[in-house]
């Protein structure tokens, strides 16, 4: 996350349902993102840390209460802001993280019930001034994405609890998603993902070099 006007790093975030892609595009991005002269950093949440790797585990396959899900969320991501993220920003470097805030707003929140202000509350303190520059949100509708997942993982035994959530799930984190895209468009991008790859790797391109044109932080 940064803190405006303390460098010129950039923090970018990839949200979106499961089996929306990115995945599929995090490296390109990040390797679009090289191309183009920055020194990047690619991590994920939860995760990134060895607590946080150690928390993603749990939160991936330990049945729990959706609040302690919340929290668990927060204490990993504050351990991989103070340890990762602010560090590379401070840096220069770009930081690119497969999922942040805005999932836990999704999936806890729209998804699973939890008060967006007791989540607000959280982002307020685990965060501080720290904020995300771009977040590209990947959109699919909650068959397709069913579909997806249902093609790449086949087992369902090989699914995370999260993977293994129904239709309506998905459509309530979806809308979550897209309620806060238009609730902060200067910050998010939505990106159709139903397209074909090399439409949605244009549109991304050309989405980086519109961050990479605004102005530095001062």
């Amino acid at each position: 996350m940064r803190e405006a006007g303390s460098h010129s790093g950039r923090f970018v975030t990839l949200e979106g349902i499961d089996g929306a892609g990115k995945s599929t595009h995090l490296g390109w991005i990040a390797a679009r993102i090289a191309e183009r002269g920055h020194r990047v950093v690619t991590t994920r949440e939860p995760g990134g840390t060895p607590l946080g790797e150690h928390l993603r585990d749990l939160l991936l396959h330990q049945q729990m209460t959706s609040d302690s899900e919340a929290l668990l969320m927060f204490a990993a991501r504050r351990e991989h802001l103070e340890l990762v993220v602010r560090p590379a920003l401070e840096r220069g470097e770009w930081v690119l993280c497969d999922r942040f805030t805005d999932a836990t707003f999704a999936y806890q929140g729209g998804g699973h019930g939890v008060p967006l202000p007791y989540i607000a509350a959280l982002a307020a303190w685990v965060q501080g001034t720290t904020r995300v520059d771009r977040t590209f949100l990947f959109d699919i509708s909650p068959e397709a994405s069913q579909m997806r997942l249902a093609h790449a993982g086949g087992d369902a035994r090989g699914a995370d609890k999260f993977e293994r959530q129904d239709a309506a799930f998905f459509a309530r984190v979806r809308d979550t998603y897209l309620d806060r895209a238009r609730a902060e468009p200067g910050r998010f991008r939505v990106i159709d993902a139903a397209r074909p790859i090399d439409e949605v790797r244009a549109r991304l391109d050309a989405l980086l070099a519109e961050l990479e044109a605004e102005r530095s932080p001062t």
